[in-house]
């Protein structure tokens, strides 16, 4: 029997498995979840590779777990620039029980420049076991259906693109004045009509590849995390707040280090993300939490707060990304210089056991 076929079946038992802790976890019919319901088998490695971020050094040092992206010498200083957009796109390869994996956790804004960026990193699109999306906004989406079109063939067949139970619904932004701006919506018939994914919609912690889980629901529990009231969904002829209730996180659980907790925006809360991952998995050890905290433009008290809280965690790494903010990824530096890493479009972040 050959190695691929070896790790097909392995990978269809362990999804098959995580499918029915999940059915077995739902309690009448409502997302509501135990403590510790959920055993997340752990990873003896977790590569996280950013494929779209705000920002991009071409210098920037290496840092502890942060390995940046070095190109060729004999590459033209043209062509050695990574692409850096408001959006976000991770891959994650995850090694469990000795099998490595790997997944896109979304998927950007600018097709054009995630695909550069794709080319860069020798992002091998034949080995990618899955897709998922955090939640249904243009800068975690954006370049989703460009991607299905290219690498229709190249990917596996159906393979599976999880999402939250609001992902395609239309989103807007309603400024100061009261004019409100469409952002766009995810259209499902579009991903469908390529006939390339297997469409799987998940309220409860579902495993997206050995080892690496989503968070489900995100109950919102601390008492400043109550979401952006600038965003907004249209509940028949009104405009109310946005609380992306189908946003998703990933969890995953590094052998002997703890948890690993990536956020795409955050909308419904970082701190309230990493509890979520705590409850479900009955794992108080946080080790990284790495994403968009979505403290942009956020008062001066609510990023202290979540500060203080993210110090209450006592991870060992933290790397806030995305729609952080400058003035909070500057204040996480600041306050928790040893456990901060600045992340760059392009950098690899290496956790082992």
């Amino acid at each position: 029997m050959s190695k691929e076929l070896n790790r097909r079946q392995f990978l269809k038992v362990s999804a098959a498995a995580g499918a029915m802790l999940a059915a077995g976890d739902l309690m009448n019919g409502g997302t509501k979840m135990a403590q510790g319901a959920v055993k997340i088998p752990e990873t003896e490695k977790v590569t996280v590779t950013i494929l779209a971020d705000n920002y991009y050094d071409l210098t920037a040092p290496h840092q502890k777990i942060a390995k940046r992206h070095r190109i060729e010498p004999q590459t033209s200083i043209f062509n050695m620039g990574f692409h850096a957009e408001h959006g976000l796109a991770y891959h994650i390869e995850v090694v469990a029980n000795g099998v490595p994996t790997s997944f896109l956790f979304d998927f950007g804004m600018d097709f054009q420049g995630v695909t550069r960026n794709c080319e860069l990193v020798k992002l091998d699109f034949s080995k990618v076991e899955a897709l998922a999306l955090s939640h249904g906004h243009f800068d975690h989406w954006g370049t989703l259906v460009g991607l299905l079109k290219t690498q229709k063939g190249v990917m596996r067949d159906e393979i599976p693109l999880y999402f939250g139970e609001d992902a395609f619904i239309e989103r807007y932004s309603k400024g100061p004045d009261g004019v409100v701006r469409s952002l766009s919506l995810l259209n499902r018939a579009d991903i469908e009509a390529l006939g390339v994914v297997k469409l799987v919609e998940i309220k409860t912690p579902t495993q997206i590849v050995p080892g690496a889980y989503s968070t489900g629901k995100i109950e919102m529990v601390t008492e400043y995390e109550k979401g952006q009231p600038p965003l907004v969904i249209k509940q028949g002829d009104q405009y109310i707040q946005d609380f992306f209730v189908g946003e998703q996180a990933i969890v995953m659980n590094l052998k002997g280090k703890g948890l690993i907790v990536l956020s795409g925006c955050a909308h419904r809360g970082i701190v309230n993300a990493v509890k979520q991952a705590q409850m479900i998995s009955g794992i108080e050890k946080v080790h990284a939490v790495i994403g968009g905290f979505h403290l942009t433009g956020s008062k001066p008290e609510i990023i202290q707060k979540t500060i203080a809280d993210v110090k209450a965690l006592s991870p060992e790494y933290i790397v806030p990304t995305h729609c952080t903010g400058f003035q909070a990824i500057t204040a996480f530096s600041k306050d928790m210089p040893e456990q901060f890493i600045l992340s760059t479009v392009g950098t690899h972040f290496s956790f082992a056991a």
